[in-house]
């Protein structure tokens, strides 16, 4: 999903970074190997782009998700939101980097159940977070800690939606091409 209107400012060049915003570029591009192109696009606003990457690494190092469970929360946010870039570049991630099976990375970009009754049951969590705008009933909350979660990890998702939607939203109106690392898993909302 791409917005009908494009942010105009071109990708931020390490080389042409602002001073504010130029170490968080070339840290990025040690941690990758490359720059991605949407921190390029968010560094327009460095703000954003390092409320993004705070954010990004608090849940990844302290949430109480397996790294499996992470992609799956970050791929139902960023499919529920159509964000063609985040799909694209976490189903690669999921793949090759966070051990998610093949088949339940599909399933979730074709908006299909996964077989896995945990993992089911995380993603249909989610987007009923995504859905009720944070305001689950005490029916949908108990069938998610039945499955196995627990009360800390509902609070874990609203940060992933916090974090997944400066990201998502951010790509609907920069429209960033996706990386050439992540273009055998492109997808299109």
């Amino acid at each position: 999903m791409k917005s009908e209107y494009k942010i105009t400012m071109p990708p931020v060049a390490i080389e042409a970074a602002s001073d504010d915003v130029k170490s968080t570029l070339e840290e990025q591009q040690a941690n990758f190997g490359f720059l991605p192109n949407m921190y390029q696009t968010m560094a327009n606003s460095p703000g954003l782009l390092k409320m993004y990457l705070y954010g990004y690494q608090q849940f990844r190092e302290t949430s109480e998700f397996t790294p499996v469970e992470q992609e799956v929360v970050f791929m139902v946010i960023s499919r529920e939101n159509g964000c063609e870039y985040c799909v694209g570049a976490h189903s690669f991630i999921a793949d090759n980097m966070s051990g998610v099976p093949e088949h339940v990375t599909d399933a979730i970009r074709d908006g299909n159940s996964i077989d896995d009754t945990k993992l089911e049951a995380l993603a249909v969590f989610t987007r009923t977070m995504l859905s009720t705008r944070g305001v689950p009933t005490k029916s949908d909350v108990e069938g998610f800690i039945s499955a196995g979660y627990s009360e800390r990890q509902v609070l874990e998702i609203i940060l992933a939606i916090a974090v997944k939607t400066l990201s998502n939203y951010s790509n609907h109106v920069c429209q960033p091409e996706l990386d050439d690392v992540f273009s055998n898993r492109a997808w299109s909302a």
